[in-house]
Parts: structure tokens; C-alpha cells; sequence
């Protein structure tokens, strides 16, 4: 049975008093950061010297430090970097800083589970992992809502981890929506498969593929667009909402009734052995370890495949169509 926690279950209590350092100002970051202050903590922000960040920080209202200075000085130390940088940032400004009684912090369990962390044993090391972008973490928590959130103990030296992680999820505006109970392995392989598998790898090649088909047969790539892309949106917010049963309440029964009889035909018993392949290679850390030796050689098949992606055609028409859509948040670089 799912252990699910609100705000009612969360003492924000423990950690008045003590300071809470976010190491990182990305998306996830700066969420984090803004909220947990406006919820009334002691927070610091912990960046390398020279970061283009460490203005945005300031600006924003936040004390800013250097990520080894912000370690030493927190009680609390959430690490909101990428995956790939995490384990250097750590053995070089973390480490050094961490003392018995501290609480080392992750929004994903990838560095921990996968060994490349590996925290003394006098810590606690617990995870909260917001289901959801930065941004929407951000904007949740401004309109009095919140994105639900995961909380995990890993290490729990001081009898007060689940405590002070429940304390944390509840400051970010994650108690307000829900936090599930979960583990660093379930996380990261959950996560990890979900990427791949459905909401980037998955979703995108399907896209992609929709569109070729419909270019090759001679439709236009506007309406080829349109037709996989723009609407992914449109029927997402659907079973965001109200699950798969509103989405198809919410379209034509034609459209239900090609969901019901061509949906098994995309997606077969085989594609559904692939994902398996691709999960068992997620639990046997395959996976890591080609991300990991990919990072450490400068990523060339990582640079490459991105470029590649980045010109196709959809990405092409879709850059032009949206350019007309003055509704749309100008973010594109």
C-alpha cells in the first residue's frame, strides 16, 4: 500500500533555525530556493565562482555563496545539479564541508544508487524528488498549489531524516499535492525508464515517426505538425487532468474509437519486450555506466546525436510555426 504524506504529516518545524543550502540555480534550483525562503527558511545558495547564476541569485533575494563555503555552513544540503557533475562538485566542495549530523540531500537517486556518492556514514542522506520541471514547481507553489513530490531515506544517521526530508518537501510546496514514499532504487529506475521509454525517448520517436509518415505520403509538413505535435499537448493536459477516461470523454467518439483499435497496432508485444530490454538495462546499471564513460570522455556520441536531432524537420517547421503563435512563451534560444 502507497504511503502517501500531506502537510498536515510535515513539522517544518525542524528545521527553523538551521540552514539550508541549494547547491545549483537551474530550473529546479531556483525553485527550490525561492520557495523554501518565502516558506520562511534560512536558505544559501551554493554556485561555482563565475557563475552566470550567482547574479540571477542575488537579484532574486537570495544570499549566495561558493557551493564549498554554502556546504560547510549548512545543516541541510540539497544538490540540485545535473547527475553528470555531481559526484566532482561533491568530492570537491561537499565532502569537505560535511559533518556528523548534517543532511545531504537529492532531487534523483542516479549519483547514490549507482555508487558515484558514496556519504560518510555519520549523515543522513535522504531524497525529494518534485514530479515535475522547475518552473511548474515555481509556479505551483506561487498560485498555493504544489507539485507532488517523492521522499526517500537512504541513510538515516541521525533518527531524524524522514523527518527533516518531510519538513524540506513540505517548504518547496510538495505536501501541499502529495508526497509519495519511495526509495533511491525505485526512484532512479522508475525514472530513468519513464524518460527512455515513454515521456522523452518514447514520446518524441513517436512524434517523429508520425510526422515522416504523413510527409512521405504527401501532406503537408504544416499539417503533419499539427497533427503529431501541437495537439501531444493539448491531449497530455486531458489525461493530466482526469486521466486516460477524460481524455477520451473529452475527444469525438471517432477519435475514442481509434484509440481503442489502433493503439495496440503502434504499440505491440514487441515494442512492450523492448521496453523490458530497456529496463533491465537501466536495473543492471548498463545504462550508468555508458552515461558515465560518455561524460568522461566529453560526450562526443552524446554532442553528435543531439546536433542531429536538433535538425530535423520537425523541429524545423515547428521553430516557424511557433513563431506565429504569439501566445507562446518566447523561449526558444
Amino acid at each position: 500500500m502507497a504511503i502517501m504524506y500531506y502537510e498536515k504529516d510535515c513539522d517544518m518545524g525542524v528545521l527553523k533555525g538551521k540552514t539550508v543550502a541549494v547547491i545549483g540555480y537551474g530550473s529546479q534550483g531556483r525553485a527550490h530556493a525561492l520557495n523554501a525562503k518565502e516558506s520562511g527558511l534560512k536558505v544559501v545558495v551554493g554556485l561555482y565562482e563565475g557563475s552566470p547564476s550567482w547574479k540571477k541569485a542575488e537579484d532574486a533575494g537570495l544570499l549566495v555563496m561558493a557551493a564549498r563555503d554554502a556546504a560547510a555552513a549548512a545543516d541541510f544540503i540539497m544538490i540540485l545539479v545535473n547527475d553528470e557533475k555531481q559526484a566532482k562538485l561533491y568530492q570537491e566542495s561537499i565532502k569537505p564541508g560535511l559533518k556528523a549530523g548534517k543532511t545531504l540531500a537529492f532531487a534523483h537517486g542516479f549519483n547514490i544508487h549507482f555508487g558515484q556518492i558514496i556519504p560518510p556514514p555519520d549523515v543522513n542522506v535522504v531524497m525529494i524528488a518534485p514530479k515535475g520541471p522547475g518552473h511548474t514547481v515555481r509556479e505551483q507553489y506561487q498560485a498555493g498549489a504544489g507539485v507532488p513530490c517523492l521522499i526517500a531515506v537512504y541513510q538515516d544517521a541521525g533518527g531524524d531524516a524522514k523527518r527533516l526530508g518531510l519538513a524540506y518537501a513540505a517548504a518547496i510546496g510538495g505536501a501541499r499535492a502529495g508526497v509519495l514514499a519511495t526509495t533511491f532504487q525505485e526512484e532512479t529506475e522508475t525514472d530513468l525508464f519513464g524518460e527512455q521509454a515513454v515521456l522523452c525517448g518514447g514520446v518524441s520517436a513517436l512524434m517523429k515517426a508520425g510526422y515522416e509518415v504523413l510527409v512521405e505520403a504527401g501532406y503537408q509538413r504544416e499539417s503533419a505538425y499539427f497533427e503529431v505535435m501541437h495537439e501531444m499537448k493539448l491531449i497530455i493536459d486531458l489525461v493530466n487532468r482526469g486521466g486516460l477516461s477524460f481524455m477520451r470523454y473529452s475527444i469525438s467518439d471517432t477519435a475514442e474509437y481509434g484509440d481503442y483499435v489502433t493503439g495496440p497496432r503502434i504499440i505491440t508485444e514487441e515494442t512492450k519486450n523492448t521496453m523490458r530490454q530497456v529496463l533491465k538495462e537501466i536495473q543492471t546499471g548498463k545504462f550508468a555506466r555508458e552515461w558515465i564513460l560518455e561524460n568522461q570522455v566529453n560526450r562526443p556520441n552524446f554532442n553528435k546525436m543531439r546536433a542531429i536531432e536538433a535538425q530535423h524537420p520537425i523541429e524545423q517547421v515547428g521553430k516557424e510555426l511557433r513563431s506565429m503563435m504569439s501566445w507562446l512563451q518566447k523561449s526558444e534560444k
